[in-house]
Formats: C-alpha cells, structure tokens, sequence
C-alpha cells in the first residue's frame, strides 16, 4: 500500500511517469523500508494504466463489497431471533449507558 500512496504522491506532484528510483527516493525520505521487488512489480502492474483508470477500476472492484448492515446470524439462528437478540442488546446497553451517569449530567 505505501508504494502504491508513494506512486500517487509523485504523479500528484507532477511527476506523470514515476520510476522506481523516485519512488524508492520519496519512502527512503521519511525512513520507510523500501522492497525493491515490490516497487518493481507495481511498476509492471500499473504499466500504460493513467491514475483516472486505476480509480475507475478501483470504484467497480470496492462497489462489488458489501458494506454495512447488521452481521448475518449464525447457521443455528433465524434471522427473527438474531433481531429479536440485537434489540435486546440494545435495551440492555441504553439501561446500562443511563445508569452510568448516576443521576448526574456531564453539564449539569
């Protein structure tokens, strides 16, 4: 992920074709290790592909991952008694959150 922030910092800068030394260059500055390897094989990934291409590709692949919502119930639950269980929870934390401040407020 950081040659990949590094690669995007440099093109940011002005610089629209980073090479592995700037790359390299631009982590070594804020002694960071440098895997000559891995600067390599991102080099070769991101070949002939603009920034705006690597977003665009990016957005479809992070759309496709579900996001949010409650956690699925287990295989032995149904789904009715997972939210049953969950409001539970909650009216359990509300009683505890509310007991906490023992009558007092934090302005009053």
């Amino acid at each position: 992920m950081k040659y990949l922030a590094a690669y995007l910092l440099l093109v940011q800068g002005g610089n629209t074709s980073p090479s592995s030394k700037d790359i390299s260059s631009l982590l070594s500055s804020v002694n960071a290790d440098v895997d000559e390897s891995r600067v390599e094989s991102l080099l070769k990934e991101l070949e002939g592909k603009t920034v705006d291409e690597l977003i665009a590709e990016g957005n479809t692949k992070l759309a496709s991952v579900p996001s949010g919502g409650a956690a699925a119930p287990s295989a032995g639950a149904s789904a009715g008694a997972a939210a049953e269980e969950a409001a539970e929870e909650e009216a359990e934390e509300e009683k505890e959150e509310s007991d906490d401040d023992m009558g007092f407020g934090l302005f009053d």
